[in-house]
């Protein structure tokens, strides 16, 4: 038997560890309380609820304060909480049939018809599918899967459930690289888009940029990398470069970007200095934008393997609810990471929609009202609210 499929009571973050948990990054759990604070706690769906490491992230994450939601067989969920020493109040689970029957399967049947309707049953069956029709449902906030599938399935589910953020046209991708000194830097594309043009790179510099901040707290300075820096080569490859930096400074005169950019002139002050003295980005800049999707794959591959960086990612961008992919390799402490990051998509949002004074909540009813004809009903949850400790 599974527990409702809102959590009873999301915990408060007053009540997180003094000391962090081994794995998990500090800075990831001082920024949800940070953006989190006078917030309910985010609803953070785990599809994969019939994964011991999954189910031993939920617990580190409802220690945090946090609300996991597990989704998967009633009692293979149950089984594998009562074995980490948990009751079902503490780990809420939704048994993936009582989804599939309830508002989350209208959300799929729905968006079946047409060409997808021989994909119907399958999709009511698949945990991922119902995640994401979950938080559509208004069930839950945010996605984070993939610890037992592959990338692929987590984003088609995510598209054909979720979708596109109003006005955005291209899903990419960036990782959170934690360097060896303590340093964090964003890079992108590194999963996602092979070959973007001036327009789509301009895009994904732009929300890289974003979910650095929305991570980190930290004001971005975007390099646009390449083999040239600042005119000192000649290529049709760097015009795509040049004309997404010309495109992204007339759209946004608020971000701090430059290209084209060398890698060492980007980082390095003293290289910095000679190649690009005039730029307000070289020596320092935080966010790093490949030309291509064979650059950023093989970069921060590079800086795990050899720099020893801490790679968390891909962390999707451009959809209408934050999802983010785990890698089928994942720890249980690498779960928590991940999940902390889309908790932070997700506040980040609506501290910046309760100072804008605007309504989250209308929104994404309007949404799922078009997207299925009606409003699904949404189970009453007495959440308490973020609070620092």
């Amino acid at each position: 038997m599974s527990s409702s499929p809102v959590a009873d009571a999301a915990p408060d973050l007053a009540g997180k560890p003094t000391a962090t948990p081994d794995g998990i990054d500090d800075l990831l759990v001082s920024r949800v309380c940070e953006e989190g604070a006078g917030l309910p706690a985010p609803r953070i769906i785990l599809p994969e609820g019939d994964d011991e490491r999954v189910v031993r992230a939920a617990g580190v994450l409802a220690d945090l304060g946090l609300a996991p939601m597990l989704v998967g067989d009633a009692s293979t969920v149950c089984s594998l909480s009562a074995e980490g020493g948990r009751s079902r109040r503490d780990l809420p689970s939704i048994d993936a049939a009582d989804l599939a029957h309830g508002a989350a399967g209208g959300i799929i049947r729905a968006k079946a018809v047409g060409r997808h309707a021989e994909a119907a049953d399958t999709w009511l069956s698949d945990p991922v599918h119902l995640g994401m029709a979950a938080v559509e449902a208004g069930i839950g906030d945010v996605v984070v899967a993939g610890a037992t599938r592959p990338t692929a399935d987590v984003i088609r589910a995510a598209l054909r459930i979720l979708g596109l953020a109003p006005g955005t046209a291209l899903l990419s991708s960036s990782f959170l690289m934690k360097l060896a000194d303590g340093r964090y830097l964003g890079f992108g594309d590194c999963a996602v888009v092979p070959n973007p043009d001036a327009a789509e790179l301009a895009a994904i510099a732009r929300a890289t940029a974003d979910t650095f901040t929305s991570i980190t707290g930290e004001s971005p300075a975007v390099a646009m990398l390449s083999f040239s820096t600042a005119g000192s080569a000649d290529h049709p490859d760097l015009e795509i470069i040049r004309s997404a930096t010309a495109a992204l400074s007339a759209d946004h005169p608020e971000l701090e970007v430059d290209g084209e950019l060398q890698f060492d002139a980007a980082l390095i002050d003293s290289v910095a200095r000679a190649k690009a003295p005039d730029s307000t980005v070289a020596g320092h800049a935080n966010v790093l934008i490949f030309p291509n999707l064979a650059a950023g794959n093989i970069g921060y591959k590079i800086a795990e393997r050899l720099a020893h960086a801490q790679a968390f990612g891909p962390l999707l961008q451009g959809l209408s609810s934050p999802v983010n992919d785990l890698s089928r390799g994942a720890s249980a402490a690498d779960i928590v990471n991940v999940a902390l990051i889309t908790a932070l998509q997700h506040l980040t949002t609506q501290s910046r929609n309760r100072h804008s004074g605007a309504d989250p909540t209308q929104r994404a009813a309007a949404r799922r009202t078009g997207a299925t004809g009606t409003r699904p009903q949404r189970p009453h949850s007495p959440r308490r609210t973020i609070t620092r400790s």
